[in-house]
């Protein structure tokens, strides 16, 4: 077979990809590279094409588990000498359209972190996840623009806009705090960029994460920060429709300094779930406050009216904690999510939540969360990265989890809510909350995806790097 043939695959009748790849090309690349090469025959396989989403469905011909920014240059190098596209996965949170026959490059190794306090800087490698971080800056009294989940990865969560519910009203999107990006673009030379030695790929990269290349490091700004008033509120079932109400009067004229979302939750009568939280439907509170005790109490007094919540964890925690605010599940699970983005969240629009999450109770939505933006979120910095979020005041999230017949149910739900809430909806979807066939289309406004596409066209003209990501195709 010629080497620079395109890769094709058969199944072998057990539902395993066979590669028809060239053994001495892969036993030469296995050779190369410090991290490890899986062929669908090779143990090791399965375990490293899985990712946090069990509903991903993936079959590469080639999994690269990188080590090393060498090893990406290796692997890359690679799929393009094969005529074969290539797919960046870290956790795996995000669903994407499940595909065959593709190199898959795995960063999952790659978790190192420098943290530079006196520049206020972190170094993060390509696989590190957000509890990586928030750990050693803290050390120092420094805190990342991060994320409500400790285990995603920092550079997808970064890159795809960032919306961080502890710093983002304050300092802004986490794209926006990036500083300099090292990068492997199809031509396999290891690029580190900014602003000023290649304006237009670091541009690119915010927003267009993997469509430019696979980044291999990022260094992003820190803030002092060391600990947070606030946590979350668990109200009973009775209590939704109040607290759905009462959510635009406890965010409206917020400072910058405190965020809030809302969450209705639809818990499974599963041993894994905690008392008292099984089986039960709960609207929860999430709330942080960088002022003091005192004001962000002041804030959330509207909720405290409502009566005495089922759990209450609101307080002051040191920053290390801040997972705990959203409490995130820790353990891989299949499930599907849609969103929508709203410029306003008036008195019709809640009204309409509030009906849907009434009569969802007990049903197959597993979370549906209002998110309030504002503050630095909506504010448009100099350069700014094109995340199209920055034009929205709320974001509606919602994820069905299960087994296959849940999760289509649970679909069509969601579904029929970001309809609902079409008639304040901006048209665009958040990169981190997109869909599994949400498209490029759906994520930037025009102009940018323009600009996004021309250099598409100069640095990925053979479209290499459409994998695992909302296909941004060359102009």
């Amino acid at each position: 077979m010629n080497e620079r043939q395109p890769v094709y695959e058969h199944s072998t009748g057990t539902g395993v990809p066979e590669s028809l790849l060239p053994a001495d090309a892969v036993d030469a690349l296995a050779a190369r590279v410090d991290g490890s090469v899986f062929t669908p025959s090779d143990e090791g396989y399965a375990s490293e094409t899985v990712g946090f989403n069990l509903r991903g469905g993936h079959r590469p011909a080639l999994v690269v588990a990188a080590a090393s920014a060498g090893d990406v240059q290796a692997a890359v190098s690679f799929a393009v000498a094969h005529g074969m596209a290539l797919g960046v996965m870290t956790t795996g949170h995000q669903p994407f359209p499940a595909r065959d026959n593709f190199l898959l490059l795995t960063t999952r190794a790659m978790r190192t972190v420098a943290i530079d306090a006196e520049r206020y800087v972190a170094k993060v490698g390509a696989g590190a996840v957000w509890s990586d971080v928030v750990g050693p800056a803290q050390a120092v009294g420094l805190a990342p623009v991060n994320g409500s989940a400790p285990d995603v990865g920092v550079v997808g969560f970064t890159l795809g806009g960032g919306h961080s519910p502890f710093l983002g009203r304050r300092h802004g999107w986490a794209v926006d705090r990036v500083v300099s990006i090292e990068v492997v673009t199809a031509d396999g030379v290891l690029r580190r960029v900014d602003a000023d030695s290649d304006p237009d790929l670091f541009w690119a990269l915010r927003g267009g994460r993997s469509n430019f290349g696979v980044v291999t490091e990022l260094e992003i700004e820190l803030f002092p920060l060391s600990s947070f008033y606030g946590g979350g509120i668990y109200f009973g079932a009775e209590h939704l429709e109040k607290v759905l109400r009462t959510f635009p009067e406890v965010v409206r004229d917020a400072p910058d300094d405190f965020t809030c979302s809302v969450a209705v939750m639809n818990m499974p009568p599963v041993p894994e779930i905690p008392e008292p939280f099984r089986g039960r439907t709960l609207a929860h509170v999430r709330v942080v406050g960088l002022g003091t005790d005192e004001e962000t109490e002041k804030q959330i007094a509207p909720f405290r009216a409502i009566g005495t919540g089922v759990v209450d964890t609101i307080g002051r925690h040191p920053y290390v904690a801040c997972g705990s605010v959203h409490a995130d599940p820790e353990h891989p699970f299949p499930y599907e999510e849609r969103s929508t983005l709203l410029s306003e969240l008036p008195a019709r629009a809640v009204d309409r939540l509030a009906d849907i999450a009434r009569q969802g109770v007990g049903g197959p939505v597993t979370i549906l969360e209002v998110r309030h933006f504002g503050g630095a979120l909506n504010r448009r910095p100099e350069n700014a990265a094109p995340v199209a979020a920055r034009e929205a005041a709320f974001g509606v999230w919602g994820v069905t989890v299960g087994p296959p017949e849940a999760v289509a149910a649970g679909y069509a739900e969601l579904d029929r809510t970001m309809e609902s809430m079409s008639p304040w909806a901006i048209g665009r979807v958040s990169t981190n909350f997109a869909a599994r066939e949400n498209s490029a289309e759906d994520i930037f406004g025009e102009r940018d995806l323009e600009r996004l596409r021309i250099l598409k066209r100069h640095y990925d003209p053979a479209n290499v790097f459409r994998v695992n990501n909302h296909n941004i195709v060359p102009r």
